[in-house]
Formats: structure tokens, C-alpha cells, sequence
């Protein structure tokens, strides 16, 4: 475990500030969920808690059929992460964090349609992925909240997403966060 030097003490509530520092690094928010373990060893350890990390398997499937059926890159992810990959290489991209520009489309709950070069076009994970010319991406909405998303990239540099792409994309978004729900 890392030590940041930094001391805090727990008020008479048994509330104690997690130091801004850590929580930028961390992207934790007001409104974060966490879920709290103890260890052995009498530590005490705060994880962000995902709902989506309980559906990783079955992400992982639906991408399986989203990149069979489209032959496309399919990846999903929760606020902080991508959770599932299909259609190309996941050592690449699974488990890596999402880009921050993704994080404000999750939170803003848009819908981005976007080819390369075009402003609205934003990269999934931290660093751009080689060959992708064309993106689509829906939120994740579950009981109200956005949970993650769900992107299908294109690599053929003919690609021009259509109502199609964003309906396939929605369709599954819609799905997860249902799934979620029940």
C-alpha cells in the first residue's frame, strides 16, 4: 500500500476527509459510492464501488455478439473503466481507465456519432487506439444514473456511423442498464 504521509482524524460523527489530492487521483466525487473492507491485519480499505463490475461477464458476452454482428470493436464500461472488449485487442483496453472526455460524456449522458477527425470525436481509454476512424457511444443509464457506456469503433476508413450504429449502440446501452435494474 502507498503511504501519503497525510494524518487525519475521524470527527464524533466517525466521518473523516479523504484528502483532495487522493480524490482527484482517484476521481472520487461527492456522491461516490465506496465500499469499505477490512483486512487481517486490522486496515481499513475504501474501493470505488461499480455496479457494473457485477455484470462484467455478461458485458462481455453482449460485446462478443455486438462485434460478431457488426465486425466492429465493441467496448463497455463503467464511470471509471473499460469492463468488457470484444472485436480486437483486450490487453489493450480492458481494465484500463476511461479518458476524461468520456467520463463528461457518460455524466452529461450524451450520445457521440464521430469520425476521426471531427471535433466530437474523443478516445475511450487514456491514449488513442491505432486505426479507429469512427465511434459511436451511448451512456449506460440505470434507475436514473449514468453507470457507463458502451462504444462501437470502427476501423475501415470508409466507415460513416449511421442511424443503424447508433440504434445497435443505444439498443445494448438501454439492455445493460436494465439489467442492472432487475
Amino acid at each position: 500500500m502507498k503511504a501519503t504521509g497525510i494524518v487525519r482524524r475521524i470527527d464524533d460523527l466517525g466521518r473523516v476527509v479523504i484528502p483532495k489530492e487522493i480524490r482527484r487521483t482517484l476521481r472520487v466525487r461527492e456522491g461516490t459510492p465506496l465500499e469499505i473492507f477490512t483486512d487481517r491485519e486490522g486496515e481499513i480499505i475504501l474501493k470505488k464501488y461499480s455496479p457494473m463490475v457485477e455484470l462484467a461477464a455478461f458485458a462481455t458476452q453482449y460485446a462478443e455478439a455486438m462485434a460478431q454482428a457488426t465486425g466492429m470493436l465493441v467496448c463497455i464500461t463503467d464511470r471509471d473503466q473499460v469492463i468488457a472488449v470484444s472485436g480486437g485487442p483486450k490487453r489493450d483496453m480492458l481494465q484500463k481507465m476511461i479518458s476524461k472526455q468520456l467520463e463528461q460524456v457518460i455524466h452529461d449522458r450524451e450520445i457521440v456519432v464521430a469520425e476521426k477527425d471531427a471535433r466530437e470525436f474523443i478516445t475511450v481509454a487514456g491514449e488513442e487506439m491505432d486505426g479507429v476512424t469512427a465511434e459511436v457511444i451511448a451512456p449506460i443509464i440505470c434507475e436514473g444514473d449514468p453507470i457507463g457506456a458502451v462504444a462501437l469503433l470502427s476501423r475501415d476508413p470508409k466507415a460513416k456511423p449511421g442511424e443503424a450504429e447508433v440504434k445497435l449502440v443505444s439498443t445494448a446501452a438501454g439492455f445493460l442498464g436494465r439489467q442492472m435494474e432487475g
